[in-house]
């Protein structure tokens, strides 16, 4: 299948997209919804299909890459549910301690890109852990509408506990150096910021387009902050003037990048919504941030 892209539909229908997505309308309503878009052969439902995630798209660092080692590793979550699951990665010629970094994935689970992003990080001389909040579902399942419908069925409360958890877990593997910094997508970006709120000891946090902390909570951060924001995301951007005045007030290193004429998830290579120029830029830019924050 060829890799479709942005330009490709109507932004209407990127919006409408984004609704479903985020599990604000069900998928009769996108068909319903997008209709009247439907361009150059294409139906709803062929809409709908195409904007889903191809994985075959997403593996810059094969599972097998001879770079780094991988495994999947339980960890305890005591104010959640208990025993939970993530994906490893570390440098395959690790000597010595690294820092680390927690990766957070959108509102699906641990997903290949998720996987993909963690070994990304161990390429470029990070230990990385991507926890999957699934765990008590039974895991990723495969496929992303199962996957959506098992998030959604998820306590709220427990699941942010089970990852925020995973912060300490990384900090106490045998091949951290106790700096951990974290970087989230989506729903992930969201808990990221949450992360920053909750661990003082946080080094570094890179939210990718995710929801906001209060302007009470935004005054506990003591970690810098890289924000990478979407252009066209209004849904989330409109909460960026009223947090960026609560950064301000409590005097919280932060530095925020709007990309333009970009969609939110613009960094997930797996999907048309996934804007090259942009998401290497900002991935650049992520990684330059956490070498002047987590290696000095």
């Amino acid at each position: 299948m060829k890799r479709m892209h942005a330009s490709d539909f109507p932004q209407e229908v990127l919006d409408i997209f984004d609704h479903y997505v985020h599990g604000e309308i069900s998928r009769r309503d996108f068909i319903d919804r997008a209709a009247k878009f439907a361009v150059g052969g294409m139906s709803a439902a062929t809409m709908l299909e195409a904007l889903r995630p191809n994985y075959a798209f997403a593996q810059q660092v094969p599972k097998n890459d001879s770079r780094i080692h991988a495994e999947y590793l339980a960890y305890s979550s005591s104010k959640g549910s208990g025993t939970m699951r993530g994906y490893f990665v570390k440098p395959a010629n690790l000597s010595g301690k690294l820092p680390g970094i927690v990766v957070i994935h959108e509102n699906r689970g641990l997903n290949p890109y998720i996987e993909d992003v963690a070994r990304r990080l161990a390429v470029a001389n990070y230990v990385a852990f991507a926890p999957d909040a699934l765990t008590p579902v039974g895991g990723y399942p495969g496929d992303e509408e199962k996957a959506a419908k098992l998030f959604a069925s998820l306590d709220p409360a427990k699941r942010t506990e089970d990852l925020m958890a995973a912060v300490p877990f990384l900090a106490s593997r045998p091949e951290c150096n106790g700096k951990v910094g974290a970087v989230g997508f989506c729903f992930g970006g969201g808990i990221v910021n949450m992360m920053a709120v909750r661990f003082p000891e946080l080094a570094a946090a890179v939210p990718f387009y995710g929801v906001q902390p209060s302007a009470a909570d935004t005054a506990k951060i003591k970690a810098p902050l890289l924000i990478h924001y979407a252009g066209l995301d209004s849904r989330i951007d409109a909460g960026w003037p009223a947090w960026k005045e609560a950064l301000d007030a409590n005097h919280v290193r932060y530095t925020e990048y709007t990309y333009p004429n970009v969609n939110h998830g613009f960094h997930n290579d797996t999907t048309p919504r996934y804007d090259e120029a942009a998401a290497k830029l900002a991935w650049s830019r992520t990684l330059a941030f956490f070498d002047e924050h987590l290696r000095h």
